[in-house]
Protein backbone atom coordinates (compact mmCIF):
# COMPACT_ATOMS: atom_id res chain seq x y z
CA UNK A 1 0.00 0.00 0.00
CA UNK A 2 1.20 3.53 -1.02
CA UNK A 3 3.08 5.13 1.85
CA UNK A 4 2.88 2.46 3.96
CA UNK A 5 6.56 2.37 4.89
CA UNK A 6 6.91 5.70 5.01
CA UNK A 7 7.20 8.31 7.94
CA UNK A 8 4.37 10.46 8.16
CA UNK A 9 4.61 14.32 9.91
CA UNK A 10 3.41 16.28 12.58
CA UNK A 11 3.07 20.09 13.21
CA UNK A 12 1.68 22.18 15.43
CA UNK A 13 -0.71 24.64 14.49
CA UNK A 14 -0.58 27.18 17.15
CA UNK A 15 -1.76 25.85 20.79
CA UNK A 16 -5.20 24.43 19.49
CA UNK A 17 -4.10 22.33 16.56
CA UNK A 18 -2.07 19.98 15.23
CA UNK A 19 -2.11 19.04 11.37
CA UNK A 20 -1.16 15.18 10.55
CA UNK A 21 0.36 15.00 7.10
CA UNK A 22 0.21 11.38 5.61
CA UNK A 23 3.20 10.16 3.20
CA UNK A 24 3.48 9.82 -0.40
CA UNK A 25 1.07 10.81 -2.77
CA UNK A 26 -2.69 11.44 -2.61
CA UNK A 27 -4.57 8.12 -3.69
CA UNK A 28 -7.96 7.12 -2.90
CA UNK A 29 -6.30 4.33 -0.46
CA UNK A 30 -4.65 6.74 1.21
CA UNK A 31 -7.59 8.84 1.41
CA UNK A 32 -9.53 6.65 2.89
CA UNK A 33 -6.79 5.67 5.95
CA UNK A 34 -6.98 9.46 6.52
CA UNK A 35 -10.84 9.18 6.84
CA UNK A 36 -10.27 5.86 9.28
CA UNK A 37 -7.92 8.07 11.34
CA UNK A 38 -10.18 10.80 11.62
CA UNK A 39 -12.92 8.48 13.05
CA UNK A 40 -10.76 7.25 15.77
CA UNK A 41 -9.27 9.90 16.80
CA UNK A 42 -12.91 11.91 17.37
CA UNK A 43 -13.02 9.47 19.89
CA UNK A 44 -10.00 11.05 21.47
CA UNK A 45 -11.12 12.72 24.97
CA UNK A 46 -8.77 15.60 24.21
CA UNK A 47 -10.05 16.34 20.63
CA UNK A 48 -12.64 18.54 20.35
CA UNK A 49 -12.76 18.26 16.40
CA UNK A 50 -10.97 16.18 13.97
CA UNK A 51 -10.98 17.78 10.03
CA UNK A 52 -9.64 15.51 7.07
CA UNK A 53 -8.35 17.20 4.33
CA UNK A 54 -6.37 16.35 1.58
CA UNK A 55 -3.38 13.68 2.46
CA UNK A 56 -3.66 15.31 5.94
CA UNK A 57 -5.53 15.82 9.59
CA UNK A 58 -6.19 18.47 11.97
CA UNK A 59 -6.63 17.90 15.20
CA UNK A 60 -8.64 20.72 17.32
CA UNK A 61 -7.90 20.56 21.05
CA UNK A 62 -11.04 21.29 24.20
CA UNK A 63 -8.08 22.56 25.89
CA UNK A 64 -3.98 23.30 24.90
CA UNK A 65 -2.25 20.58 25.98
CA UNK A 66 0.96 20.63 27.93
CA UNK A 67 2.84 18.64 26.10
CA UNK A 68 1.98 16.74 22.30
CA UNK A 69 4.49 13.77 22.76
CA UNK A 70 1.95 10.84 24.00
CA UNK A 71 -0.35 12.21 21.82
CA UNK A 72 2.18 12.27 18.30
CA UNK A 73 2.97 8.90 19.45
CA UNK A 74 -0.42 7.64 19.12
CA UNK A 75 -1.30 8.86 16.15
CA UNK A 76 1.97 7.23 14.61
CA UNK A 77 0.16 3.67 15.89
CA UNK A 78 -3.02 5.03 14.83
CA UNK A 79 -1.63 5.76 11.44
CA UNK A 80 0.19 2.34 11.03
CA UNK A 81 -3.04 0.11 12.21
CA UNK A 82 -5.57 2.55 9.96
CA UNK A 83 -7.12 0.55 7.23
CA UNK A 84 -9.09 2.35 4.59
CA UNK A 85 -12.70 3.21 5.25
CA UNK A 86 -14.87 3.04 2.38
CA UNK A 87 -17.50 5.57 3.32
CA UNK A 88 -20.38 4.59 0.97
CA UNK A 89 -21.83 8.21 -0.06
CA UNK A 90 -24.33 9.34 -2.63
CA UNK A 91 -23.17 9.83 -6.36
CA UNK A 92 -24.48 13.50 -7.60
CA UNK A 93 -25.11 14.76 -11.32
CA UNK A 94 -24.10 17.87 -12.41
CA UNK A 95 -25.26 19.27 -15.70
CA UNK A 96 -22.31 21.59 -16.80
CA UNK A 97 -21.87 24.27 -19.86
CA UNK A 98 -18.52 23.71 -20.84
CA UNK A 99 -16.51 26.78 -22.80
CA UNK A 100 -18.55 30.63 -24.00
CA UNK A 101 -18.22 33.10 -20.92
CA UNK A 102 -18.48 30.34 -18.00
CA UNK A 103 -15.89 28.33 -19.33
CA UNK A 104 -13.25 31.34 -20.21
CA UNK A 105 -9.67 29.32 -19.97
CA UNK A 106 -10.75 26.38 -21.95
CA UNK A 107 -8.71 27.55 -24.67
CA UNK A 108 -6.09 27.59 -22.08
CA UNK A 109 -6.54 23.54 -21.22
CA UNK A 110 -6.47 23.33 -25.20
CA UNK A 111 -3.37 24.70 -26.16
CA UNK A 112 -1.59 23.48 -22.71
CA UNK A 113 -2.89 19.42 -23.55
CA UNK A 114 -3.47 19.76 -27.09
CA UNK A 115 -6.30 18.22 -27.14
CA UNK A 116 -9.24 19.48 -29.18
CA UNK A 117 -12.55 20.96 -27.07
CA UNK A 118 -14.63 17.85 -27.55
CA UNK A 119 -12.10 15.61 -26.62
CA UNK A 120 -11.11 17.97 -23.12
CA UNK A 121 -14.72 17.90 -22.31
CA UNK A 122 -15.33 13.80 -22.94
CA UNK A 123 -12.14 13.36 -20.72
CA UNK A 124 -13.36 15.62 -18.06
CA UNK A 125 -17.06 14.27 -18.07
CA UNK A 126 -15.87 11.25 -18.03
CA UNK A 127 -15.21 9.82 -14.36
CA UNK A 128 -16.68 9.80 -11.25
CA UNK A 129 -15.16 11.57 -9.17
CA UNK A 130 -15.05 10.92 -5.65
CA UNK A 131 -14.50 13.31 -2.86
CA UNK A 132 -11.29 13.44 -0.83
CA UNK A 133 -12.21 16.31 1.58
CA UNK A 134 -13.97 19.19 1.96
CA UNK A 135 -11.58 22.87 2.37
CA UNK A 136 -10.84 26.07 0.65
CA UNK A 137 -13.90 27.81 1.48
CA UNK A 138 -17.47 26.19 3.09
CA UNK A 139 -18.96 23.79 0.79
CA UNK A 140 -15.58 23.03 -1.76
CA UNK A 141 -14.68 19.74 -2.65
CA UNK A 142 -11.22 18.54 -3.43
CA UNK A 143 -12.15 15.70 -6.29
CA UNK A 144 -9.85 12.72 -7.10
CA UNK A 145 -9.78 10.68 -10.49
CA UNK A 146 -9.18 13.19 -13.14
CA UNK A 147 -7.86 12.26 -16.72
CA UNK A 148 -4.13 13.33 -16.26
CA UNK A 149 -4.37 13.66 -20.02
CA UNK A 150 -5.99 16.86 -19.46
CA UNK A 151 -3.88 18.42 -16.07
CA UNK A 152 -2.95 21.68 -16.73
CA UNK A 153 -0.95 23.63 -14.86
CA UNK A 154 -2.69 26.87 -12.29
CA UNK A 155 -2.83 29.95 -13.97
CA UNK A 156 0.55 32.64 -13.28
CA UNK A 157 -2.18 35.19 -12.49
CA UNK A 158 -4.98 34.33 -10.22
CA UNK A 159 -8.36 35.61 -11.47
CA UNK A 160 -9.56 38.07 -8.97
CA UNK A 161 -13.15 36.29 -9.15
CA UNK A 162 -15.09 33.70 -10.41
CA UNK A 163 -18.69 33.15 -9.81
CA UNK A 164 -19.92 29.92 -7.74
CA UNK A 165 -20.26 27.15 -10.10
CA UNK A 166 -17.35 27.70 -12.04
CA UNK A 167 -16.17 23.89 -13.28
CA UNK A 168 -12.30 24.47 -12.85
CA UNK A 169 -9.05 22.39 -13.46
CA UNK A 170 -6.05 23.27 -11.20
CA UNK A 171 -2.48 21.12 -12.10
CA UNK A 172 -3.75 17.16 -11.78
CA UNK A 173 -7.19 18.28 -9.96
CA UNK A 174 -10.61 19.42 -11.03
CA UNK A 175 -13.57 21.10 -8.71
CA UNK A 176 -16.49 23.30 -8.76
CA UNK A 177 -16.48 27.00 -6.72
CA UNK A 178 -19.19 26.77 -4.04
CA UNK A 179 -19.22 30.67 -4.12
CA UNK A 180 -17.86 33.53 -5.42
CA UNK A 181 -14.23 34.78 -5.29
CA UNK A 182 -10.70 34.49 -6.10
CA UNK A 183 -9.00 31.18 -8.28
CA UNK A 184 -5.67 30.66 -9.89
CA UNK A 185 -7.58 27.69 -11.72
CA UNK A 186 -8.36 27.25 -15.44
CA UNK A 187 -12.53 27.53 -15.70
CA UNK A 188 -13.98 25.74 -18.10
CA UNK A 189 -16.96 25.87 -17.68
CA UNK A 190 -20.21 26.20 -14.82
CA UNK A 191 -22.97 25.32 -13.12
CA UNK A 192 -25.86 26.43 -11.48
CA UNK A 193 -25.74 23.84 -8.37
CA UNK A 194 -25.59 25.39 -5.26
CA UNK A 195 -22.90 23.51 -2.97
CA UNK A 196 -23.48 25.47 0.35
CA UNK A 197 -26.39 26.95 2.09
CA UNK A 198 -26.26 27.72 5.87
CA UNK A 199 -30.10 27.43 6.31
CA UNK A 200 -29.58 23.67 4.38
CA UNK A 201 -28.97 20.50 7.11
CA UNK A 202 -25.95 20.08 6.69
CA UNK A 203 -24.87 23.18 4.78
CA UNK A 204 -22.64 21.51 2.62
CA UNK A 205 -24.39 19.33 -0.35
CA UNK A 206 -21.44 16.82 -0.43
CA UNK A 207 -18.94 15.41 2.41
CA UNK A 208 -16.33 12.92 1.94
CA UNK A 209 -16.99 9.73 0.73
CA UNK A 210 -19.57 11.17 -1.58
CA UNK A 211 -19.03 11.33 -5.85
CA UNK A 212 -19.91 13.52 -8.39
CA UNK A 213 -20.43 12.82 -11.91
CA UNK A 214 -20.29 15.85 -14.54
CA UNK A 215 -22.74 15.74 -16.99
CA UNK A 216 -22.43 17.51 -20.68
CA UNK A 217 -25.47 20.21 -21.01
CA UNK A 218 -23.78 22.06 -23.30
CA UNK A 219 -20.53 23.22 -25.35
CA UNK A 220 -19.71 26.68 -26.23
CA UNK A 221 -17.29 27.23 -28.97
Amino acid sequence: MSGMNEQPSISRLGTRALLFEAPGETTLATQQRIWSLAREAETWPEVREAVPGMNNLMLCWRRAPQRCDAIEARLHAAWAAARPLALQGRVVELDVVYGGDGGPHLADVVAHTGLAIDEIVERHSAPVYPVYALGSHPGYCYLGGMDPRIATPRRPVPVLRIPGGAVSIGGAQTGVSASDGPSGWNTIGCTAMSFFDPQRDPPALLAPGDSLRFRVKQVIR
